[in-house]
């Protein structure tokens, strides 16, 4: 077994057949069947179905490791380079949407300044899509909701931010400034799945203050809840970050929610390997853009957001 033969079936994976991945590689399409065969050969498995030009259940087990063979080699070019004070290599970022609006601008300047060298692919999807990938080594760090699940990943905490209520104006609630966390037990509200992290929060708020939130509808995707709260299709808890700049407030409004805790945002990783000198440096960069975004109202950013990963506790 040898590099060839698997990066090969990570191109026909990523690309759906021999020609488009011979294509890929620059190369020939019978050198690309050849690596495959050899592969098979060696593993007594078949691992593309020829007609379908697709991978095998056998064939994506392989792949899955393969995938993380490769990061594994890109993380060795990048660590020796950070051995002659060269930051330089990609680091898959994941951040969630409602975050990723204002945190990754500030975060792409700071790259840009300090480590020039570092290429970043920023992945924008809910916690429940991110941590997947974040486990299978297709991301090397994600900003998520905590806390995460699980114990095979690592977080630390980065910000906490302010819970507000989005209510039409023709909502019987949008008269008040401010209102009881006891008095959403009786509103409908627009809510994301059962089983995500932001979700898990607000059961538990709810159930600490001896309430029972009732959902119209469930919704994966903070932002999307809080672009259809501001539309009018229902009320909605969501982080104030959901809706910075969100200028026209004609037809709904803000309310703060007394009672109901902040919602908690930090950074994830895989508790197993070594994260490369860009994810290191791309880390550093992190804390200290959170730690200078207190100009963004109702987020709180930690003062020393380096007080050490904490294993993932179940949402």
């Amino acid at each position: 077994m040898d590099v060839r033969q698997l990066n090969a079936l990570l191109a026909v994976e990523e690309h759906g057949g021999f020609s488009a991945a011979a294509d890929a590689l620059h190369t020939v399409q019978s050198n690309v069947s050849a690596h495959i065969a050899r592969l098979e050969r060696e593993l007594g498995v078949t691992l593309v179905d020829r007609q379908a030009g697709c991978l095998t259940h056998e064939g994506t087990i392989v792949a899955g490791r393969a995938q993380r063979i490769r990061y594994e080699l890109e993380g060795v070019v990048a660590d020796l380079a950070a051995l002659r004070d060269r930051i330089v290599g990609t680091v898959r970022l994941g951040v969630i949407g409602s975050t990723a609006r204002w945190l990754v601008p500030r975060l792409l300047a700071a790259v840009s300044e300090r480590h020039p060298g570092i290429r970043l692919v920023v992945v924008d999807a809910t916690s429940a899509s991110l941590e997947p990938r974040l486990l299978s080594g297709s991301l090397d760090l994600a900003v998520v909701n905590l806390p995460v699940p699980g114990h095979d990943l690592s977080s630390e905490e980065l910000f906490t931010e302010d819970l507000v209520l989005v209510v039409p104006v023709d909502h019987h609630l949008a008269n008040r400034d401010r209102v009881e966390f006891s008095d959403l037990s009786s509103v409908g509200l627009l809510m994301p799945p059962t089983g995500t992290a932001f979700r898990g929060e607000l059961d538990a708020a709810a159930a600490a203050a001896g309430l029972l939130l009732q959902p119209i509808a469930e919704v994966d995707g903070v932002r999307l809840i809080a672009s259809l709260a501001t539309e009018g299709h229902g009320p909605a808890i969501v982080p104030a970050t959901a809706i910075l700049g969100s200028r026209d407030r004609q037809g709904w409004q803000v309310l703060v929610v007394n009672g109901l805790p902040p919602r908690r945002v930090g950074v994830a990783q895989r508790r197993r390997g070594l994260p490369t000198a860009p994810a290191r440096a791309v880390l550093d960069l992190l804390r200290g853009v959170t730690r200078a975004a207190d100009d963004l109202t109702g987020l709180h950013p930690l003062t020393d957001a380096r007080g050490g990963p904490t294993p993932g506790h179940a949402a």
